[in-house]
Parts: structure tokens; sequence; C-alpha cells
């Protein structure tokens, strides 16, 4: 009996230490992926803050005539430091682009929720088309520099497509939001209704930057007459 409580004693004892030890084990595994996963939104935050600091430089030179040593000796972080968080110019350009056009997405998106009328979106949109590409005309050019770059390089190919269509996406809430407040269906695919509006950006884009004033104006024109065309006129206010 004696020798049974003493098994008995020695079972739970070992029951106990193997629970305390499982609970370390679970504690030190937690702890580890808290670290991990601490330092890997740390790096993502660092490659993020990188990529907006080379924007300008990238925007100003091109592809074509930017590396990691241009980008370093116009910004204010070394060349080493560049290599260790992009393996390549590629890598970066992809990295700072991505940012941008998601930014812009969010201001359309933000032009979406302000308008609340047919009329309002028309023009909120079209006023904001322009506006971005008299502002930021250098930031565009690069994206369609990297767009075309991506029909010769294969290692652009995937981020470009995935870019690309976040801005098909955008431009169908768009109209989808206009067909809405219209009460008309929309007769055009999504593909349809971006490569439109897209190249008729790319197009007032050339011409602004060859100096032509009226550029953005036509821009502006030319989108309003698509949209009429596809769900009428705004009635009068």
């Amino acid at each position: 009996m004696l020798s049974s409580r003493k098994s008995l004693q020695s079972a739970g004892i070992q029951w106990e230490y193997s629970e305390k030890m499982a609970v370390k084990q679970e504690i030190r595994k937690k702890s580890v992926e808290r670290i991990t996963r601490a330092h890997v939104d740390k790096f993502a935050e660092r490659r993020a803050e990188l990529g907006e600091a080379a924007l300008q430089t990238l925007a100003t030179l091109g592809y074509a005539r930017t590396s990691l040593r241009e980008i370093a000796q116009n910004s204010e972080f070394s060349h080493g430091v560049l290599h260790y968080y992009f393996s390549d110019k590629v890598d970066l350009i992809t990295c700072s682009v991505r940012q941008y056009k998601a930014r812009c997405v969010t201001r359309y998106d933000q032009v979406i929720t302000v308008s609340g009328s047919y009329g309002s979106l028309i023009t909120g949109f079209l006023d904001a088309l322009g506006q971005t590409l008299s502002d930021e005309a250098h930031m565009h050019r690069l994206w369609y520099d990297i767009r075309a770059q991506a029909l010769f390089e294969e290692s652009f190919r995937d981020d470009v497509a995935e870019i690309d269509q976040s801005l098909e996406n955008m431009i169908w809430r768009i109209m989808s939001r206009l067909a809405e407040l219209a009460g008309k269906p929309l007769n055009l695919p999504p593909s349809v209704m971006y490569a439109s509006f897209d190249g008729m950006f790319q197009h007032c884009l050339l011409r602004h930057l060859s100096g032509d004033a009226a550029a953005i104006a036509d821009m502006q024109a030319d989108g309003r007459k698509l949209i009429v065309q596809l769900l009428g006129e705004p009635l009068a206010s």
C-alpha cells in the first residue's frame, strides 16, 4: 500500500513537472513569435521609409538612369543601408511605386465618400485627376516608365500587374458609384473603363510634360464626355 502511494505521488510530481515545462515552452514559443513579428514589422516599416525617401530621385531620373548608389547619393541614407533592405534597384523601385499608387487609390476613395450626388462625383473625380497630374507629374511618369519596363523585365511583371489591378478596381468603384447615383447600368467591363481613363491620363501626361498648358483641361473635358456618353448628363441643381 505504501509503495503504491509513493508511486502515485511520484507520478503526480512528474505530471506536474511536465505541465510546468509545457507551459514554459508555450510561453517561450509565443515570446519568440512576438519578437519575430516585431522584427518583421520593423523591417517592413524601414523599407517603407526608405522607399518613400527614394521616390523623388527615382521620379527625377527614371529607371534606366537610377542605381542604388545614385539613390544613396541623393538621400540621407548610405548605399549599404539601401542594399541591406533591398535586394536590388528593382526591389526598391517597386516598393516606392507601390506605396505611391496606394496613396493615389486612397485619394479617389475619399472623393467617392464626400460626393453625395452624380454631378459632384463627376466634378470631384475629374478635379482629382487634374490635380494629381499637375502636382505629381514626375511620379506618374515613373509609374509609366516602370510599366513599360515590365514588357522587358520579368522581375517587374507581378508587381506591375498587381498595381494595375488596384487602379482598375479604383476606376470601377468610381464608375459603379456614378452609375448608382445616375440610376443607370454600366454596359462596359472594368478593363475597358480602366483602359479608357488610363489612356486619356497617359496622353495628357505626355502633353503636360511637353509644356502644353491646355492638356489637363482637355483631359477633364474628354473624361466628362465619356462619363456623360455612358451615364447621361447630370441634372441641373
